[in-house]
C-alpha cells in the first residue's frame, strides 16, 4: 500500500449560490467537529482543548472571508471554480 494518497473532495464550477452552499457547509460541518470534540474531550478526559479553539477560530475566520468573497461576487456574473483534494500520508 501507498504511504501517500490523494483524494478529490471538491472538483467542480459552481454558480454563486452554490459555491456559498458547499463551502458553508463543509466549514459549518467542520466548526461543530471541533465544537463536538472539545466538549467531549473536556468533560470525559479534562483534556487541554486549546487546539480545538484554535481551529474553530480559524475556520471562523475562514468562513468569513469566503462569505466576504461571495458577498462581493454576487454583482457580477461568474462561476466560482473550486478544487479541493485530501491529502493522507501513513505513518508508522
Amino acid at each position: 500500500m501507498e504511504n501517500n494518497q490523494e483524494f478529490k473532495l471538491i472538483d467542480g464550477t459552481f454558480s454563486v449560490e452554490d459555491a456559498d452552499r458547499v463551502l458553508t457547509t463543509l466549514l459549518n460541518y467542520k466548526i461543530d467537529y471541533h465544537n463536538r470534540e472539545d466538549f467531549s474531550n473536556h468533560i470525559r478526559f479534562n483534556k487541554d482543548i486549546e487546539h480545538s479553539k484554535k481551529r474553530i477560530q480559524e475556520l471562523t475566520e475562514t468562513k468569513e472571508q469566503i462569505k466576504n468573497l461571495i458577498q462581493n461576487s454576487k454583482s457580477e456574473d461568474i462561476k466560482f471554480v473550486i478544487k479541493s483534494t485530501i491529502s493522507i500520508e501513513l505513518e508508522k
